[in-house]
C-alpha cells in the first residue's frame, strides 16, 4: 500500500479537511492570510492530520467532526514549524524560502499564536472534554520538548536517552494526540491506549529518519540545506552514537562541531558517522519503533484503514525525504 493509495481510500476526507484548513484560516488581518496559507499550502505531507482521519476510520466513526480535529493538528504542527524556524534561524523549509526570511521573526511568531489560539478555538466543536485534555496536555508536552531541545544545543554530553525524551516530546506527543482522536471521538477509552502507542512510536520512528537524512539526503530531497542539525548545535542520535564509538580523534572533531564549528565540519562529521555505523544504528532504531507502533494495534479490529495505518510505518522509515 503506498501512499497515494492511501489517501484515495479517505479522500473525501482529505479533500474535506483541505477546504476547511483554508476556511478557518481566514482572518481579516491581511497578514496572517498571507503567511498562513504561505505555509500550510508549502507541499507538506500532512501526515498528522492524515493519522486523524485514519484512526477515526479505523474507530468506524461516522461523523464529521474527525474532518475539524484533523484542521487542529495541522494548526498545531504549522504553529510549531513557524516558531521552530525563528528558533533555529532557518531560511528554508520544503525547498523555499521560511516565513520569518520572507515576513521576519516577528510576524512569524504572532502567526504562529494565531493558529494555536485557532486551534484550541475550534477543538471546542465536537463538544468532548477528553479531545480538550488530550490536545492541551500535548501542546504542553511540545513547548516543554523545544524548551529541553534548546538546552541540549550545542551540549556534547547530550546521551541517547536525552535525546530520546526531546524526541518523545517535541515530535512524537502530536503523532500520539493525533492517533488517540479516533477512540477519543468514538469514545472507545479501552482503545485509547493502544492508538496513543501506536503514534508515540510512530513519531519516534518519523523523527529518527529525519535525523538520518540530514546527512545522507540531497538539499533538493530534503526541502532545506544538509546538516542544518549540526550547524544549530544538535546533537541527535547519528552524532551521540558516533561520539560514542568513534576513535579519539574523531570524537574531539564531532565534539568540536556540536560545541562551536557546526556546519564548517560538515564533511568530516559526516564521514565519521558513516564510518562508525551511526547512520545504520539510528535506521535499525527507527525500525524497532516502528514495529512497536505496529505491534500497538494488534488488538484493534481488522479493517483496510488499520492496514494503512500500518503502512505508514513502513513508510516512515523507508523515505528519502
Amino acid at each position: 500500500m503506498t501512499l497515494n493509495d492511501i489517501r484515495q481510500l479517505i479522500q473525501s476526507d482529505i479533500e474535506a479537511t483541505d477546504q476547511l484548513i483554508l476556511e478557518r484560516l481566514a482572518s481579516d488581518v491581511i497578514l496572517i492570510n498571507q503567511i498562513g496559507h504561505y505555509i500550510i499550502n508549502n507541499g507538506g505531507k500532512r501526515l498528522r492530520p492524515l493519522i486523524v482521519l485514519l484512526s477515526a476510520r479505523a474507530c468506524q466513526y461516522s461523523g464529521e467532526q474527525h474532518r475539524v480535529m484533523a484542521a487542529v493538528i495541522e494548526f498545531i504542527h504549522t504553529s510549531t514549524l513557524l516558531h521552530d524556524d525563528v528558533v533555529d534561524e532557518s531560511d528554508t523549509r520544503r525547498g523555499k524560502k521560511t516565513a520569518n526570511e520572507v515576513w521576519g521573526n516577528a510576524a512569524s511568531v504572532l502567526v504562529g499564536d494565531f493558529l494555536y489560539s485557532r486551534s484550541f478555538e475550534m477543538m471546542v466543536e465536537p463538544g468532548i472534554m477528553r479531545i480538550m485534555q488530550v490536545m492541551s496536555e500535548a501542546t504542553n508536552v511540545i513547548a516543554e520538548g523545544e524548551v529541553l531541545q534548546l538546552l541540549n544545543c550545542h551540549d556534547a554530553d547530550t546521551d541517547e536517552a536525552r535525546y530520546m525524551e526531546v524526541i518523545h516530546r517535541k515530535t512524537a506527543k502530536l503523532f500520539e494526540a493525533a492517533a488517540q482522536m479516533g477512540p477519543v471521538l468514538t469514545q472507545q477509552p479501552e482503545l485509547e491506549k493502544a492508538f496513543a502507542l501506536y503514534g508515540r512510536h510512530l513519531g519516534a520512528a518519523f523523527q529518527l529518519i529525519d535525523d538520518v537524512l540530514d546527512y545522507t539526503a540531497s538539499s533538493e530531497e530534503l526541502g532545506k540545506s544538509i546538516g542544518d542539525d549540526l550547524a544549530e548545535g544538535k546533537p541527535t542520535l547519528p552524532l551521540i552514537y558516533a561520539m560514542q564509538h568513534g576513535q579519539d580523534a574523531q570524537k574531539q572533531i564531532v565534539k568540536r562541531a556540536i560545541e562551536t564549528d557546526g556546519i564548517a565540519l560538515l564533511t568530516e562529521v559526516t564521514d565519521i558517522i558513516k564510518q562508525t555505523g551511526a547512520i545504520e544504528f539510528t535506521q535499525q532504531k527507527a525500525k524497532q519503533e516502528a514495529e512497536l507502533a505496529k505491534q500497538a494495534l494488534v488488538n484493534v479490529p481488522d479493517s483496510k484503514y488499520k492496514q494503512a495505518l500500518i503502512a505508514l510505518a513502513d513508510m516512515a522509515v523507508n523515505r528519502r525525504h
